[in-house]
């Protein structure tokens, strides 16, 4: 097959931050190993030495800038744009209610689908050759949370606290610390000893951190509708502790964490917790990887590519699977 993946919004390969990115990076290179063509439409600046690079214009049509030769288009995050050749898009974010999805949307987890009325999802995977393997002789002395930390739902201070209640030092990977909002929402943390702030981290700075850690601590406050902090904490030899929003229940099986919806019951699970790292990296090299994902998506390109649609009805909001628990 002839594979086009397009994003206007991403620029490869990622250097530093960049969730999407890694994982359309990792797609496209292991559809290649699995014996397909691949070009990428993606933002300007890119570049690619497995695959052919295109610069993404969202001033032009795009059936304009798709090559002749392609056989399906896979589209990231864009639902406005109207294709004339068999394609798909996965929706890495949670659209709004009112939001007009599309027949060929796939979504990231069973969770996200169901609060879409839908039952087609991949899981994302990482090309876990872009990371350094993890040592599991080191100490493991410290959590951490990793994310926008600026961001509130995704509730870093949450996880801060949990971290205190567990008398465990955590590593915040995502946000500085001294700004107006971190001091309104707690300068009594900012100035605890065992509350480290790294900001913004790159790639081989994340790996270092979490090899030295216990668990990520992410209780977020909305549906997390993947979470690539949880697998590259899995990956690092970490066990994931957050709320049940989400992906979270779904992808934190007994053996690797726990999920649960006050703040009480992770800072229990946190201190009794039998940690196993290798077991944790394990399970992140097998079950997320990007050569499970693009395996999945191969089978969803045959699909589209025989005239049918992926969805059964039109994916839609469904309220009651929306509902969100609050951790304070």
């Amino acid at each position: 097959m002839n594979i086009l993946i397009a994003d206007s919004y991403a620029k490869i390969p990622i250097k530093k931050y960049g969730g999407t990115e890694r994982v359309i990076w990792g797609l496209g290179k292991k559809l290649v190993e699995l014996g397909h063509t691949v070009t990428y439409l993606v933002a300007e600046g890119s570049k690619c030495d497995f695959a052919r690079v295109l610069v993404f214009d969202e001033n032009r049509d795009i059936n304009e800038q798709i090559p002749d030769d392609i056989d399906v288009v896979h589209l990231n995050h864009q639902v406005k744009y109207q294709v004339s050749k068999p394609y798909l898009i996965t929706m890495h974010g949670n659209p709004r209610p009112d939001e007009i999805l599309d027949m060929n949307m796939v979504f990231l987890t069973k969770n996200q689908a169901k609060r879409y009325s839908s039952d087609v999802y991949v899981y994302n995977g990482l090309d876990w050759d872009d990371y350094d393997t993890p040592s599991f002789d080191v100490e493991r002395k410290y959590t951490h949370f990793l994310g926008k930390a600026g961001w509130k739902v995704k509730n870093a201070f949450g996880a801060i606290k949990i971290a205190v209640k567990a008398k465990e030092e955590v590593r915040i990977l995502g946000g500085d610390k001294w700004n107006f909002r971190n001091v309104k929402r707690g300068l009594k943390y900012l100035l605890n000893s065992k509350v480290v702030f790294e900001g913004m981290v790159d790639n081989k700075r994340k790996m270092e951190v979490m090899n030295a850690s216990k668990a990520l601590i992410f209780p977020v406050n909305w549906h997390e509708p993947f979470g690539l902090a949880i697998i590259e904490s899995l990956y690092a030899g970490c066990a994931v502790f957050g709320s049940k929003n989400g992906s979270l229940e779904e992808l934190i099986i007994p053996s690797i964490g726990a999920s649960a919806n006050t703040a009480e019951e992770l800072t229990a699970a946190l201190v009794n917790f039998e940690y196993n790292p290798e077991f944790c990296h394990e399970y992140a090299k097998k079950n997320f990887c990007a050569e499970v994902m693009a395996k999945a998506y191969e089978k969803l390109y045959t699909t589209l590519i025989e005239g049918k649609c992926l969805n059964a009805e039109m994916p839609k909001y469904v309220e009651e699977h929306n509902k969100v628990v609050v951790l304070n």
